[in-house]
């Protein structure tokens, strides 16, 4: 029978398709700007939103929303006033946020199983509303991610070069923390606060291993994301298994998957570039410039029959060896 006959499993794969979808999305811009772990601790600050949300017979979605956007600017103010370092912000995020929670949780009567639900995620039981706002949410966030690329890629590249052309620094800056504290709203019912931030980083760090550009890079991360979402839903279903903790499995192995193919691009890109202008403190005396003298040994001459690709260079042949072009010059080879 079809998985697809039963409303639940349909809630479920919407919930996980725009959840992948916007997690990489703001995750891009987190790794950018070396922040892989905010979603981690926005996602244990979250954990009081929801608790709060027990305690006073709210929707723990809408509270957790209000205070990880909360805690979400506040780290950013903290860490751009340059008060303190960006870790130990996020150290304060990590304790404070689960303490909380656990104390809130506590105080409304609530058991362990409840808080659990929102720990590690429990898609299969998503409501038809829940849906709606992981929909509406993520829409909001995927827009301005792909929407304003290039002033948030400016400003976390290079936040000078950003001031100086004229962008607001700490107003996008605010603006990416305030989608890392929706976003990770958006995914708790899908894999739980504790693991939301793999799933904004792992596909990113994928991506990175076969893209260059930064736009593909944003594109297959989603794409990434977006496939071990419903990868992850759609094998738990068969195996009865934990849905956010087999999303993030997924994610991690399509990340060992491209790691090899990204070490051999990069090996290729090295053997098809070659020829590396050295610094001009390498020049010795004696070497023109854009020559390196390689005092080292082969054990064979280079020749027509050595086996190495052979480029003319003027009035010699050079030979590309080790990814270097080597022209044989009376005891040493010149590199260039």
């Amino acid at each position: 029978m079809s998985l697809l006959t039963y409303d639940f499993v349909v809630r479920a794969l919407v919930g996980a398709l725009f959840t992948g979808l916007a997690a990489p999305a703001v995750g891009t811009y987190l790794v950018q700007r070396r922040l892989a772990l905010m979603g981690d601790g926005v996602g244990h600050i979250a954990v009081t939103g929801v608790a709060l949300g027990l305690l006073t017979g709210t929707s723990p979605t809408l509270t957790a929303v209000a205070v990880a956007v909360v805690g979400a600017v506040v780290i950013e103010l903290v860490r751009a006033g340059g008060r303190t370092s960006g870790d130990v912000a996020l150290a304060l995020l990590f304790y404070g946020g689960i303490a909380g929670g656990v104390l809130l949780t506590g105080l409304a009567g609530q058991s362990a199983a409840t808080l659990n639900t929102y720990l590690f995620g429990s898609i299969t039981t998503i409501s038809g509303a829940d849906v709606w706002v992981t929909v509406g949410l993520a829409v909001v966030v995927v827009t301005l991610a792909v929407g304003l690329a290039p002033q948030l890629f400016a400003v976390a590249h290079d936040q000078e070069f950003a001031r100086v052309a004229g962008l607001d620094v700490r107003v996008y800056n605010l603006l990416v923390s305030v989608m890392a504290a929706v976003t990770v709203t958006v995914a708790m019912r899908t894999v739980g606060l504790l693991l939301v931030s793999a799933l904004m980083v792992v596909p990113v760090a994928t991506a990175q291993q076969v893209t260059r550009a930064f736009r593909t890079t944003l594109t297959a991360a989603m794409a990434i994301g977006m496939v071990a979402s419903l990868g992850g839903v759609a094998v738990s279903a068969y195996v009865d298994a934990a849905p956010g903790a087999t999303i993030v499995l997924l994610a991690l192995a399509g990340f060992v998957a491209a790691y090899p193919l990204g070490a051999w691009m990069r090996r290729r890109q090295r053997l098809a570039r070659p020829f590396t202008e050295p610094q001009p403190e390498s020049v010795p005396p004696g070497v023109g410039p854009g020559h390196t003298a390689v005092p080292e040994e082969h054990v064979h001459e280079h020749s027509p029959e050595c086996g190495h690709p052979a480029v003319p260079h003027g009035d010699h042949v050079d030979y590309v060896h080790h990814g270097h072009r080597h022209a044989p010059h009376g005891s040493h080879y010149d590199e260039h």
